[in-house]
């Protein structure tokens, strides 16, 4: 089975539940591609079976703008029929981002398998979390 964990990280937080996701689900014997959102192609989605995305939220509860938006918005149609989780870190606010990131993704016809988000740099049980997102997403 063929994955890619696709993201976006400003601090190192999110990239740290990346690496936690991409680990878990080669453990499981996916083909595991990991690659940051500026490296990523459109194969990277399009060939994956599962798919993980990661992007902290930004601003007033957003998708990073310049890199993680337009290339979300440019795979959108192409990843319908995938399983997709998403996940990120935030550091203010409630993480309303996810919220939203998960509605837009409903509206879109994706359906998300599951979304995980962690305060600040992921603790112990948030990487937990990122391990738990990855078997689920192997289901």
């Amino acid at each position: 089975m063929k994955a890619s964990v696709i993201y976006w990280s400003g601090t190192g937080n999110t990239e740290a539940m990346a690496n936690e996701i991409a680990a878990k689900l080669k453990e499981l014997g996916a083909d595991t591609k990991l690659v940051s959102v500026e490296e990523a192609s459109l194969d990277d989605a399009k060939e994956a079976e599962l798919l993980a995305l990661g992007c902290p939220a930004m601003g007033a509860e957003e998708l990073e703008e310049d890199y993680f938006r337009p290339y979300f918005d440019s795979i959108k149609d192409i990843i319908k029929d995938k399983k997709v989780a998403i996940f990120g870190s935030y550091e203010w606010n409630s993480g309303e981002w996810m919220d939203l990131w998960k509605n837009e993704c409903a509206d879109s016809g994706i359906s998300v398998v599951d979304a995980l988000i962690a305060y600040d740099h992921p603790d112990a049980e948030a990487l937990a979390k990122c391990r738990e997102l990855a078997e689920k997403l192997m289901n």
